[in-house]
């Protein structure tokens, strides 16, 4: 994107897209399960019906896509996510995470029962290290050395998530809806970053703007599988 397309999204009226992601005290979800149950409700709302053509949600979906594409994470247990869950939205469930995903509202025009909800705590840990990644699921990629909060790195998985659907062909896009999105997300080693990263690989590629927690930069990258968006693979040597 050139910096004239840049300034023009800028001064657009900005909107963010909001997740709610349920925390409570006693049972918190594991990290890896957030963040990729994050990155299938952007995908949900996406390709729901609501969002598309004359949809309720079709107007405000076009107005958040054509300026920054801004997503923020805020967190919600007992009262708090029940309320949250009185408002238009969709729920997406993981393993054991659940996440709230509404549709895009102004920068400064939060509906007062997400306004009031924290964006801070959203520290999430795994268990034990996640396992492979599932045969034919595509694959988030965080840069590995990047020090993020759990809701910071769900809303930049959100956009690896976005930028990948962005970049598919129909075909696969319809293969990858009918299969519910299978998805990865995972920490790249060093090398792979560096792979991942490389020059002529035409991956899509999240840089984040540097507003909150870290400095402007590469964060994730998005890589296709066999089964969805082949050609968006890093190809081997």
């Amino acid at each position: 994107m050139s910096s004239e397309e840049t300034d023009l999204r800028d001064e657009k009226p900005q909107f963010v897209l909001p997740l709610v992601v349920r925390i409570e005290r006693d049972a918190p979800p594991s990290r890896t399960d957030a963040l990729e149950t994050a990155a299938r409700a952007v995908l949900e709302i996406l390709t729901d019906d609501r969002s598309l053509g004359e949809g309720e949600w079709a107007q405000a979906m076009t107005d958040w896509q054509d300026a920054r594409i801004r997503k923020v994470v805020r967190r919600a247990r007992g009262a708090e996510w029940r309320r949250a869950g009185t408002l238009p939205g969709i729920a997406v469930t993981g393993a054991e995470a659940e996440v709230r995903v509404f549709p895009p509202v102004p920068l400064d025009g939060w509906p007062k029962e997400l306004a009031k909800l924290q964006v801070s705590g959203t520290d999430l840990d795994d268990p034990a290290e996640p396992g492979p990644v599932p045969d034919g699921a595509v694959v988030l990629w965080i840069n590995p050395g990047l020090d993020m909060s759990a809701g910071k790195t769900m809303a930049q998985v959100g956009h690896g998530a976005q930028l990948l659907w962005w970049a598919m062909a129909d075909a696969d896009r319809k293969a990858w809806r009918e299969a519910g999105f299978p998805l990865a997300v995972r920490t790249a080693t060093p090398e792979r970053w560096a792979a991942l990263t490389a020059d002529g690989t035409g991956l899509p590629v999240v840089r984040d703007a540097g507003f909150t927690e870290i400095a402007p930069g590469k964060t994730v990258v998005s890589e296709g599988s066999h089964l969805f968006a082949s050609r968006l693979r890093l190809r081997q040597a």
